[in-house]
C-alpha cells in the first residue's frame, strides 16, 4: 500500500507569503488566542492602509506564548508576530533594539489568522462528474510512486487547459487516479534476480525492472495474476470513490480510462475478458516413430493435415471472438472513453489473429458495448507506440493518423470534421509486399497531404487491383479464404465519386475475387477516428525524441486539451434515444 499523505489544515498564516505554520504550533496559537481575546473585534481588512501603517514600536506586548523554539508576542488581537528563540535571532534582536530598531520590525514576523481571501460557499469545487483511472505501463517497479507522480503532472495540465479553455464547465469536474498495480504483485519473488549474472549488474537491473514486465505478461504462469492485480486494484479504487462520493452514482457519473504502454494491453483484457488459455490446443503426445507400419505412417500423416487444419480454424475462431467479451465483466464500473498513449496494443492483437474487416468500426477490436470510445494517442517517434486503424480497415495504414491539436492552436477543425489525408497517393493498396496485414507506426518522413477523397482513391486503384488479384493467382484465393477479413458474400459501396452510367453500387460474392472487395474497401471511411498523433516540435531531434516520447505524454497540454475535448464533449451530448418503430 503506498503510504498515506497528510492532510494539513492551515488557521495561522505567514504575512506575505501566506504559508500556514505548522499545524502543531498552530493549534497552540489558536488555544492560547481564543482564550485571551474571544469576542474582540479584528480589524475590517487585513490590506487596508490603516493596518499597514500601524506599528507596534510604542506597543508592549499585551501577551505572549512560549514555543519550543519559538515565542510569540500579541500586541492587540490583530497584531501577533512570532519571534525565534535561536541563540543567533536573540543575539540580532538585541544589536538591531539598540539601534533604534523595534522588535517586531528587526525580527518579527507577522502572523495572520485566516487565509488572505476569506471563504465562501461558492468557494467548493463542484461535485465530481467523471473520473479518469490513469493506469502505468512498464518500470513501475523500478520507480516505485512514478504513476503517482505522472499522473499529479497530468492533472496540473489538466487544470490548466481546464481555466483556458473550459471555464464555462462551472457544473462539471473531472478528477484524474493513479492506478498503481505494480508493487502488490508478487510474482516469481525474487528468482530472475537470483539467475542474473553480475556484470553490468546495472543495466541488467534496469532490464529486470522494466522490459521483464512484458515477459511477465506473456507467460501463462504469471499473467492471470497480473490482471488480477490491475482488476481488484481498479475495482477497489472506484469502490472507495463511490464510497467517499455516494452522488457520484446517483448522479449519473461516467468512467473513463488512460493507460500508457504496455498497461493499456493489460486493461483491453480485462475490458475484453480476452483469456489465451481458452484458446489453447492441448496437444497429444507424439507417437514413438521408430517403429510404424505403412498404414500408421498413412495415418499419421492423415493426423498431422488434419492437425494443420485444426490449427488455421482456430486461429480464425480466435480472430473472430478476441473482439467479443468472454465472461461476465470483471470490473464494476462502464468505461465510457479508453485514451491509450504509447501503446502496443496493435502489435498484440496482430499476433492474436485480427485481420482488418470492412465496416470501419470500433467494434471490430472493441465493441461499444464495452466501452463508448476508443483512442490511441502517440508520438510519431515513440518506439514503442502502433497504430490500429490499418487492424480495422487495411487502407488505413496509407492514410495519416489524425493530428492532436496545438494546445495555442486558435479556432481549430472539430476533430470529428477533418477529413482523411494520405501518406502516399501512389502507394499500391494490392501490392504483394502489403498482402499480409500489420498495424504501422507512422512514418517519420514529412508527410504531404492531399485533398482528395478516399472514395475517389479507391476507384482509381480498382483496374490496377484486379490485375493483381489475377497475377496472384492461387496464392491470393487461399490467402483470401482463410483470413478474417474476407467472410463470404463481401459488400462494398462505392458512394462518392461514381461516374455517370456505371452502377452505384458493386457486390463481391466470390471468394477468388478478394482483391477487388478490399479495394471496393477502401472507399469506407472510419466511422470515428482512433490513432491520433502528436504534433512533433520544429526543433526537436528524432533521435533524441526516439528516447524521451514514451514517457513525455504526462507533461503535454496538447494531451490534456485533447482529453478534456473528449470528456467534456460526451458530457454535454445527450444519450441516444431508440427511434419509435415505423407503421
Amino acid at each position: 500500500h503506498q503510504e498515506s499523505i497528510p492532510v494539513m489544515r492551515g488557521q495561522w498564516f505567514i504575512d506575505g507569503t501566506w504559508l500556514p505554520l505548522e499545524e502543531d504550533e498552530s493549534d497552540l496559537i489558536e488555544v492560547e488566542h481564543l482564550t485571551r481575546f474571544l469576542g474582540q473585534q479584528m480589524q475590517d481588512s487585513l490590506d487596508s492602509d490603516s493596518v499597514v501603517a500601524k506599528t507596534v514600536d510604542s506597543k508592549d506586548a499585551v501577551h505572549s506564548l512560549k514555543l519550543s523554539r519559538t515565542h510569540v508576542d500579541w500586541h492587540s488581537v490583530d497584531e501577533v508576530y512570532l519571534y525565534s528563540d535561536a541563540t543567533t535571532s536573540k543575539i540580532a534582536r538585541t544589536v538591531t533594539q539598540k539601534l533604534g530598531f523595534s522588535k517586531a520590525s528587526s525580527s518579527g514576523t507577522r502572523l495572520h489568522r485566516g487565509y488572505v481571501e476569506e471563504a465562501s460557499l461558492e468557494d467548493k469545487p463542484p461535485q465530481t462528474t467523471h473520473i479518469v483511472f490513469v493506469v502505468h505501463g512498464i518500470g513501475q517497479k523500478m520507480d516505485t510512486g512514478r504513476i503517482i507522480k505522472n499522473t499529479g503532472m497530468l492533472r496540473e495540465a489538466v487544470r490548466k487547459m481546464e481555466e483556458k479553455h473550459f471555464s464555462e464547465h462551472t457544473e462539471e469536474h473531472v478528477e484524474f487516479l493513479p492506478v498503481e498495480w505494480r508493487s502488490k504483485l508478487a510474482l516469481d519473488g525474487d528468482t530472475v534476480d537470483s539467475i542474473t549474472p553480475d556484470k553490468v549488474r546495472g543495466l541488467r537491473d534496469l532490464l529486470n525492472s522494466s522490459a521483464m514486465d512484458i515477459m511477465y505478461y506473456t507467460s501463462p504462469l504469471y499473467r492471470d495474476e497480473i490482471t488480477r492485480g490491475l482488476t481488484s486494484e481498479l475495482n477497489r479504487l472506484y469502490t472507495l470513490f463511490c464510497t467517499r462520493n455516494p452522488e457520484f452514482e446517483e448522479k449519473g457519473g461516467k468512467v473513463s480510462i488512460v493507460s500508457h504502454s504496455l498497461g493499456c494491453v493489460i486493461t483491453f483484457d480485462i475490458m475484453t475478458g480476452w483469456d489465451p488459455v481458452k484458446f489453447c490446443l492441448q496437444e497429444h503426445q507424439e507417437l514413438d516413430l521408430r517403429w510404424v507400419s505403412y498404414e500408421e505412417s498413412c495415418l499419421l500423416e492423415q493426423l498431422q493435415l488434419t492437425r494443420n487444419r485444426l490449427r488455421e480454424l482456430e486461429d480464425q475462431l480466435q480472430g473472430l471472438e478476441a473482439s467479443k467479451p468472454l465472461a461476465l465483466p470483471a470490473l464494476k464500473f462502464k468505461v465510457e472513453n479508453f485514451f491509450c498513449m504509447g501503446s502496443p496494443l496493435a502489435v498484440f492483437l496482430a499476433l492474436r489473429g485480427i485481420r482488418p474487416g470492412n465496416s470501419g468500426e470500433q467494434d471490430h477490436i472493441l465493441p461499444r458495448s464495452i466501452c463508448q470510445r476508443l483512442f490511441n494517442i502517440f508520438h510519431p517517434t515513440d518506439p514503442v507506440a502502433y497504430r490500429l486503424e490499418p487492424l480495422i480497415l487495411k487502407h488505413y495504414s496509407n492514410i495519416a493518423p489524425a493530428q492532436i491539436h496545438w494546445c495555442s492552436a486558435i479556432d481549430p477543425t472539430p476533430y470529428d470534421e477533418i477529413r482523411p489525408t494520405f501518406i502516399n497517393p501512389q502507394k499500391d493498396p494490392m501490392s504483394d509486399t502489403e498482402s499480409i496485414p500489420s498495424p504501422s507506426t507512422s512514418p517519420v518522413l514529412a508527410r504531404k497531404y492531399y485533398g482528395e477523397s478516399i472514395a475517389s482513391m479507391g476507384k482509381a486503384s480498382i483496374l490496377g487491383t484486379i490485375g493483381n488479384s489475377i497475377g496472384k493467382g492461387i496464392g491470393g484465393i487461399l490467402f483470401s479464404r482463410f483470413s478474417r477479413s474476407a467472410p463470404s458474400g463481401v459488400s462494398c459501396a462505392i458512394e462518392a465519386g461514381t461516374p455517370e452510367g456505371e452502377e452505384p453500387k458493386r457486390t463481391v460474392d466470390s471468394q477468388s475475387d478478394y482483391g477487388l472487395s478490399e479495394s471496393l474497401c477502401s472507399t469506407v471511411e472510419m466511422e470515428h477516428r482512433i490513432d491520433f498523433e502528436l504534433r512533433e516540435g520544429l526543433v526537436e531531434s528524432r533521435y533524441w525524441s526516439a528516447v524521451t516520447s514514451h514517457t513525455a505524454y504526462w507533461v503535454s497540454h496538447d494531451i490534456a486539451l485533447f482529453l478534456l475535448t473528449f470528456i467534456y464533449k460526451q458530457a454535454n451530448v445527450p444519450p441516444p434515444t431508440d427511434s419509435p418503430d415505423p407503421e
